[in-house]
């Protein structure tokens, strides 16, 4: 992992911005990131993300949410039947007309076989969220999402 972290730490700014912003769809983000480094050590590469995650205006986590993708990628259709993906979907569409954006949660790695339920409870949970209350809920999930994220960057990158 320390390798692809000296890559991270020794590319370009711009280079490194694009890359981050793969984590986190925000610019203002990306950039506080890439202009902090070298990081010592992943830790600190995570808690300047956190540090920086908090630190996101509305403007700045409306632009994040706006660069996710609607629905997480799920099954092949062969495993989640259509009733399942219908019900996810009507789902989701509610979700996005009560607060204007796509839903976002961050889902355990270990157990990708329950992405479907765990994505179904999540929208279904915060739907009765009042909007601010809901805002600073996916502002956490965007969070844990950019950390996972920049785990596999720092762990795929080649020096």
């Amino acid at each position: 992992m320390r390798d692809g972290l000296s890559h991270l730490n020794s590319i370009p700014p711009k280079t490194a911005e694009a890359a981050l912003l793969t984590c986190y769809g925000s610019l203002r983000w990306a950039r506080r990131l890439a202009a902090h480094r070298p990081y010592p050590d992943l830790g600190a590469l995570l808690a300047a993300a956190d540090e920086a995650a908090y630190d996101m205006r509305p403007a700045d986590l409306a632009e994040a949410l706006a660069n996710e993708t609607a629905l997480p990628h799920l099954p092949p259709t062969t495993l989640v039947g259509s009733a399942a993906r219908t019900a996810l979907h009507a789902a989701h569409a509610a979700y996005e007309a009560r607060f204007g954006h796509v839903f976002v949660i961050c889902l355990d790695p270990e157990h990708p076989g329950e992405h479907l339920d765990q994505v179904l409870t999540g929208i279904r949970a915060r739907l009765g969220n009042e909007p601010d209350e809901e805002r600073a809920v996916a502002a956490e999930e965007l969070r844990g999402i950019a950390r996972a994220r920049l785990v596999r960057l720092v762990r795929s990158a080649r020096p």
